[in-house]
C-alpha cells in the first residue's frame, strides 16, 4: 500500500518561454503544502429521462497550487519574473531617531557624505505625528530635504527644521543603498512574457515513492501576504501543459 504523509518536496526547472539569465533548478523552500489538481469537463447527452445515457470527458486543466515559506528572490526570479537581476539594493533604516536641530543628518554608517537616499516619512519623536515636507523655511511640525551632492566634496542628505520645532527628536524611515543582496528589476513587459518550467513534486512515507512529474508549466498568481504574529508564506499556481513531445509529464511510484 502506497500512503504518503506531509507536503513531499517540489522542486521547478525553467527550460523554456522567458527564462531569466542563467537559468537554474530552484527548491521551493519550506514547503507548506501543494496539490495538483486535473480537472475535466464533463459532458452529458440526456434524452427525454432524467438520467444521462452517455458521457464524456472533454477539455482537461492541470494546475499546480501551493504554499512556501522561503522568499528566495532568486528562485521567485527563475520560475515567475524573469527578469534582470543586479546585485546590491535599497535597504530601509526603519524608525531612526535624531536629535532635533536646525540640520539633522541621517545616521552617518549608514548614509555617509555622497549616499543618495529616499525618505519614507519624518515623524514627530514626542506625539509621533507624521511632520509636512516643504521647500523652504519650514515652520514647526515641518521639514525640509536636501538630497546629498556626490563628486569630489560630497555632502551627506540634510532634514531641515523650525529653530524653535517643539519635539525633541525626529523619527526618519529611508531608504539607502547597501552592495548586498540582490535587486529584481520589474520591467513592463508584453502580454505572453513568463518563464516556463518543469514541476517534480515527490514523497517519501514508509518506505514507499511516489513522484509527480509535469513537464511545462507557468506560474499565474503569486502573493506575498504579511500577517501579525506569524510568518509570511507565500501562496503560488501554475497551469500545466504538454511539452514540445506532447507530454503532460509522468507519474512515478514503487509498487504497492
Amino acid at each position: 500500500m502506497n500512503l504518503q504523509f506531509g507536503s513531499g518536496v517540489l522542486f521547478g526547472i525553467p527550460n523554456a518561454g522567458n527564462t531569466a539569465a542563467n537559468p537554474t533548478p530552484t527548491k521551493f523552500g519550506v514547503l507548506q503544502e501543494v496539490s495538483v489538481e486535473f480537472k475535466g469537463d464533463l459532458k452529458k447527452l440526456y434524452g427525454q429521462k432524467q438520467f444521462p445515457v452517455a458521457k464524456a470527458r472533454g477539455k482537461l486543466d492541470v494546475t499546480l497550487k501551493g504554499k512556501m515559506a522561503v522568499l528566495d528572490v532568486d528562485s521567485l526570479n527563475q520560475l515567475y519574473f524573469g527578469q534582470a537581476a543586479d546585485t546590491g539594493l535599497l535597504r530601509p533604516s526603519g524608525d531612526e531617531s535624531q536629535a532635533t536641530a536646525t540640520t539633522v543628518h541621517p545616521d552617518n554608517t549608514k548614509a555617509p557624505a555622497g549616499t543618495l537616499i529616499t525618505v519614507l516619512s519624518v515623524q514627530n519623536g514626542s506625539t509621533g505625528a507624521t511632520m509636512e515636507l516643504v521647500a523652504s523655511s519650514p515652520a514647526i511640525g515641518q521639514y525640509t530635504f536636501t538630497q546629498a551632492t556626490t563628486g569630489g566634496s560630497p555632502t551627506a542628505a540634510a532634514f531641515g527644521l523650525n529653530a524653535s520645532e517643539t519635539a525633541a527628536s525626529i523619527i526618519i524611515n529611508y531608504l539607502y543603498p547597501d552592495s548586498t543582496g540582490k535587486t529584481i528589476k520589474l520591467s513592463n513587459q508584453l502580454m505572453g512574457y513568463a518563464p516556463e518550467f518543469q514541476a517534480f513534486l515527490y514523497d517519501n512515507f514508509r518506505g514507499k515513492y511516489f513522484g509527480l512529474q509535469l513537464n511545462s508549466c507557468v506560474m499565474g498568481s503569486l502573493s506575498i501576504p504579511s500577517k501579525q504574529e506569524d510568518f509570511w508564506i507565500l501562496d503560488f499556481d501554475a497551469d500545466a501543459s504538454v511539452d514540445a513531445t506532447d507530454t503532460l509529464g509522468y507519474i512515478y511510484a514503487d509498487l504497492a
